[in-house]
C-alpha cells in the first residue's frame, strides 16, 4: 500500500498549475480589470483602439491555437491566457500602430516567450513585456510615434510626445495637469494612459484576490520615494508612463513573479528602483518595461534569498529545540 501510495505521487516544481477551469477564471478577471482603461483608450484615441486590440487578441488566441495543433499538444488557446497577454500587448503599443508589426509583437509573446518556453507555467519572461520591448527595439519610429488625445487635435499636429519624452527633453517642459494625466488626456501607449481607470481595474484584482498588494504598492511607493528624492513631483511619475499598468498588470504575472510575500515587496521595489534609474539617468524616457524584465530575470533567485534571510523558521512543539 505505501509503494502504490508513493508511485501516485507527484512531485513538481513551481509553480503548481491549477485546472483550465481555474486558469480561466483568473484571466477572465484580468481582462475584465482591464475594460475601464480600454474604455478611457477608445474615448481618447477613437474606435482604432478598439479594432488594433481584436486584431491582438485574436492573433494571439491564432498563434496559440496553431502551436498547439503542429507539436501536438492539449489545446490551450481557449484558457484566457493567450487573449490576456493579446490585450496586453495592444495596451502597450500606440493606437496607431500598424497592424502587421502588432501581429509581429503577438507572435513573439506567445510563440518564442512563452511556447518556446513550454507554455504557460513554463516561460521566464512576461510574454507582453518582452513583446513591447522587441518591438520598440525593431520598429522604434512606430513604437514612439504617439497619437494626441482628441482634446488635444485642435492643433496642426496629431502626434506627439508623450510626458515623459517633455520631461526628458527638458526640465523647464511645460507638463500635462496631473487630472488630464490621471483620466487619460495625454500621449502614450493606449493602455497606460488613464492612471485611475488602472487603479480601478487594479483594486478589483486585489478585491477578488487575484493578485495581492506587495507588489503594486512596493513598485508605486518606491517610484514616489526615488521621485521626492530627486526632486521631481512624485504624483507626475506615477501617473505618467507605464507604472501604474506595470505594477497592477504586468509585474505581477503569477508566473515571473515571487511566490512569497517578502519576495514580492523585493521584486517590486527592484521594479521602482530600475524604472527610475532609467528615467532620470537613462537615454530613453520610459523605463518599466526593461525594469520588469530585468527583474523577470532575477525572480527564480529572489525567493530563495528571501526563504533564506528574511524568513524566519516555524518552531515545532515537542521538537529536539523546543525550550531553548
Amino acid at each position: 500500500m505505501e509503494q502504490k501510495y508513493y508511485n501516485n505521487l507527484i512531485v513538481s516544481s513551481s509553480p503548481h498549475a491549477v485546472n483550465n477551469e481555474d486558469t480561466r477564471r483568473i484571466m477572465l478577471t484580468v481582462i475584465a480589470a482591464l475594460i475601464p482603461s480600454l474604455c478611457v483608450s477608445t474615448y481618447v484615441f477613437g474606435f482604432r483602439v478598439i479594432t488594433l486590440t481584436l486584431v491582438c487578441v485574436v492573433a494571439s488566441v491564432l498563434f496559440e491555437y496553431v502551436w498547439n495543433l503542429l507539436m501536438k499538444k492539449p489545446q490551450t488557446a481557449t484558457d484566457g491566457s493567450a487573449a490576456l497577454t493579446g490585450l496586453l500587448i495592444a495596451f502597450n503599443v500606440p493606437s496607431n500602430l500598424p497592424f502587421y508589426i502588432a501581429i509581429i509583437g503577438c507572435a513573439v509573446g506567445i510563440i518564442v516567450v512563452k511556447n518556446l518556453f513550454g507554455g504557460l507555467g513554463c516561460n521566464l519572461f512576461n510574454p507582453a513585456i518582452t513583446a513591447r520591448i522587441v518591438l520598440f527595439i525593431s520598429f522604434a519610429t512606430e513604437m514612439t510615434t504617439w497619437p494626441l488625445p482628441k482634446t488635444m487635435t485642435g492643433t496642426d499636429a496629431l502626434v506627439g510626445p508623450t510626458p515623459l519624452g517633455l520631461l526628458k527633453e527638458s526640465s523647464d517642459a511645460v507638463l500635462p495637469a496631473t487630472k488630464d494625466m490621471a483620466f487619460g488626456f495625454i500621449g502614450g501607449s493606449m493602455g497606460e494612459v488613464s492612471a485611475i481607470a488602472l487603479l480601478i481595474g487594479g483594486l478589483f484584482l486585489i478585491f477578488t484576490k487575484v493578485i495581492t498588494p506587495h507588489i503594486p504598492v512596493a513598485f508605486i511607493g518606491t517610484v514616489a520615494v526615488i521621485s521626492l528624492l530627486a526632486g521631481q513631483d512624485p504624483i507626475f511619475h506615477i501617473c505618467a508612463g507605464g507604472v501604474m499598468l506595470g505594477a497592477f498588470f504586468m509585474a505581477t504575472d503569477y508566473v515571473t513573479s515571487p511566490l512569497l510575500g517578502s519576495g514580492k515587496i523585493v521584486f517590486g521595489i527592484g521594479c521602482g528602483v530600475m524604472t527610475m534609474l532609467i528615467r532620470l539617468f537613462g537615454n530613453y524616457p520610459e523605463g518599466v518595461s526593461f525594469a520588469i524584465l530585468l527583474m523577470n530575470v532575477l525572480n527564480p533567485h529572489i525567493d530563495n534569498i528571501c526563504e533564506h534571510f528574511l524568513t524566519k523558521p516555524k518552531k515545532v512543539k515537542g521538537g529536539a529545540n523546543d525550550g531553548k
